[in-house]
Parts: structure tokens; sequence; C-alpha cells
């Protein structure tokens, strides 16, 4: 069911924006023959560029890894201060150049899941993905199933995981640029203290030169830290089958964007191109407020409940993303599936409001049940029946 509300019912916030003109999307250019932006304090995607295109993610895979940790860290099933032991057959396969990018563990080491983590988001180590995962699951396919389980429920619909690390595979394992902004978003908004801990550190020192004995410190290799004010995340990638690739997330003055590029041709291009991008999702585009959190923006039906119907309010300071200098006129509705089924729980997501503007993309804000409606009794349920039976 899909309720509609007028412009002119919207807060004042709103009607201010309202303007007979029509705004353009900024246009952006790019050598990357895939490319996605999101914003996420809107919902907007303010560019995409073959977004739905499956290919191999290379070590932007290794998202799906954290991820997958992350949750289970979350629900109590993981510690970070457990230890894994390196297994000399898992180091056999993934030490030396032939392996690619490394944590430079030794065999028969322990260590601690944190700096696995860290292993994986700063080094980009394959061999870190795989010790986690036979650590966590018993084997690397095991984990892989819990990978393209959590993947299912994210709602990763043109996503599968044959691996932990990304390593080519054969086609096994591939993503969409969408897809990849849909992970990074969940991984920014569902784990936000373990995000901060693990995807903004500059390098990590793990592992010691042959001969010498010196520990050894990489760098990150995302391009934007230190670049763009506010990047703080996520993958790069890069296989030959793959070219080079980067999931990447900044926040500056409460707008957070998630971009996705892929399919560049070097090192310094997928560098050049991904601050450049994000620069534009900054410069072209600007927030403009539409509902303060708390503010009731309509209502929804409710079935079978002990009221027939919910209010709806923002679960925060809701803002929609225009081009910089402008003032489109704007047009919302609130859609929810409905009526709504209870017993429904205050602050719930249940509907959402959808804002529109000729020219540009359509976005989509959560609006929350602003009470507790718990079930009907006997007799409202028999009324309710009464009532259906008799139109």
């Amino acid at each position: 069911m899909t309720k509609l509300l007028t412009v002119l019912a919207l807060p004042a916030a709103v009607v201010a924006l309202a303007m007979p003109a029509v705004a353009a999307a900024p246009q952006f250019d790019t050598p990357a023959p895939v490319a996605f932006m999101e914003d996420l304090s809107s919902g907007a995607v303010l560019f995409a560029r073959d977004a739905d295109r499956r290919m191999p993610p290379a070590s932007m895979a290794k998202m799906m890894t954290v991820y997958t940790a992350f949750q289970m860290i979350q629900r109590g099933d993981l510690k970070l201060d457990t230890e894994f032991e390196v297994r000399p057959e898992t180091w056999q396969k993934w030490h030396g150049p032939q392996a690619g990018s490394t944590m430079f563990l030794s065999s028969g080491e322990r260590v601690s899941v944190a700096n696995l983590l860290y292993g994986i988001v700063t080094l980009s180590g394959n061999d870190a993905c795989i010790v986690l995962a036979e650590g966590i699951s018993g084997t690397e396919q095991a984990f892989v199933e819990r990978m393209n389980e959590d993947a299912a429920k994210l709602g990763l619909k043109n996503s599968h995981f044959g691996t932990a690390n990304g390593w080519p595979d054969g086609g096994v394992t591939y993503v969409t640029a969408r897809d990849l902004a849909t992970l990074a978003a969940a991984t920014i908004q569902q784990h936000p203290k373990l995000y901060k801990q693990f995807y903004s550190r500059r390098d990590f020192t793990w592992g010691k030169t042959m001969g010498a004995g010196q520990a050894i410190t990489q760098a990150n290799r995302d391009p934007l830290l230190g670049r763009v004010a506010g990047a703080d995340g996520l993958k790069t990638g890069h296989t030959e089958e793959a070219g080079y690739g980067f999931t990447g997330s900044a926040e500056q003055n409460g707008r957070r964007l998630v971009m996705v590029l892929a399919g560049l041709t070097s090192f310094n291009q997928r560098a050049s191109e991904s601050v450049r991008f994000m620069e534009w999702g900054f410069r072209a585009w600007q927030a403009k407020p539409v509902v303060k959190a708390g503010r009731e923006v309509g209502t929804a039906a409710v079935q079978l409940g002990s009221a027939s119907e919910v209010k709806l309010v923002a679960p925060t300071d809701l803002k929609v993303t225009i081009p910089s200098g402008s003032r489109p006129q704007l047009a919302a509705k609130i859609v929810y599936d409905g009526p709504l089924k209870a017993p429904i729980k205050q602050g719930a997501h249940v509907a959402d409001l959808v804002v529109s503007s000729p020219g540009l993309p359509e976005q989509r804000m959560p609006l929350v049940a602003a009470a507790d409606v718990g079930e009907a009794g006997f007799f409202g349920r028999a009324w309710h029946g009464l009532t259906g039976l008799f139109g």
C-alpha cells in the first residue's frame, strides 16, 4: 500500500525549498568503466555507471570477510582477543610473492582476531583472511558459507563469494558496485565502533624481515586517507582480471558518502580518480534539511491493532541531497507495506519518506513508529472480521 503526501503537507523546511525550477544532476566524467556513489545521509544515488554489472571484486571481497567477523563479534560469538594459530599448510600456500599481499604471518604463530582484522583491512593480507576463516569455522569454505549467508541477509542479490580473500577463482566470486556500496553502508551503520577501530588506520606493523629481523610496517592502500577530509575507509582491490578498484567512504558536515570505482588501469589512476570522485560528491552536491528528529510526518494504517493507525516520525534529522546552489521543486510521499500488522514497537522502521524532483535521483529516508501499538483484543478482532466480511 502506498500513501501519498503532497509537498504542501510537508514541514516548512521542505516547503521553503519548493521553487518552480528543475535542477539538473551535476555531471561527472571518469575513465572508470564501473562507478557508483550514494549519499547515505539521504539515500540519494549521486552517480551510477554499470553499477549492476557482475564483476570480480579482488580484495574488495575482504569487506565481506570483515563484516561477517563484525557480526560474530557483535553477537558475542567471537572475541577480539581470541588467538588463532597459523597452520603450516596455510602459511605454505599464502606466503611469498606468489601469494599476493600478505601480513607476513609465520607458521605456527598465534595471532589475535584483532590483529588479523588489522592485517586484513590495513594490509590486505591474503594470509590473514585464511587464518581468520579457518580459526572461526575450521575451513575456509565453511567460513565462506557464513559470508554468503550474511550477504543474502543484506540483500546482495548480485554477489556471491567463493573465497575469503577475493583470490581469483574462475568466476565463482562476483559482486556489483551497488552491492559493494550496500555492504560498505551496512558495515558503517551497523558496526560504527568496530568500523572506526579497524578501517581508518594509516599503517600496521607485523612480521619481521628475513636475515636482519627488522619489523615490517606497511601502509594502508586506501587512496583517500590523508587526502580527503573525513575519509575513514574502506578497501582497495587489484588483480589482472579485475583491474584496480576501490570502495571508499568519507563524512563531512554530517554527510556520509560511499563510492565504488572498478576496472581502472593503474595504481595511480585509482588514487587520483578516487580522490576526484569523492571531492565531486561533496562539492557538487549539498544537503538541505527536511524534517527534524522526532517530528511527526504522517500516519500509517494498522491492522488488528489496539489502534487503527500509528504516527510516523523522523528517527534522525532528515535531509535531502540537491545540486549545490540550486533550489529545486520537491515532492514527497510516504510509502509502506500496509496496512501494518500489529504488534508494532516504538521506534521500529515501518515506512519511508520518498522525496523526488524532476531531473534528480529519488531519495528514500526511514520513518519510525512514534509509539507502541499492541494487538487488538478478542472483540477488536471480531469487529475487524465483521467489517471485512461486509465490506
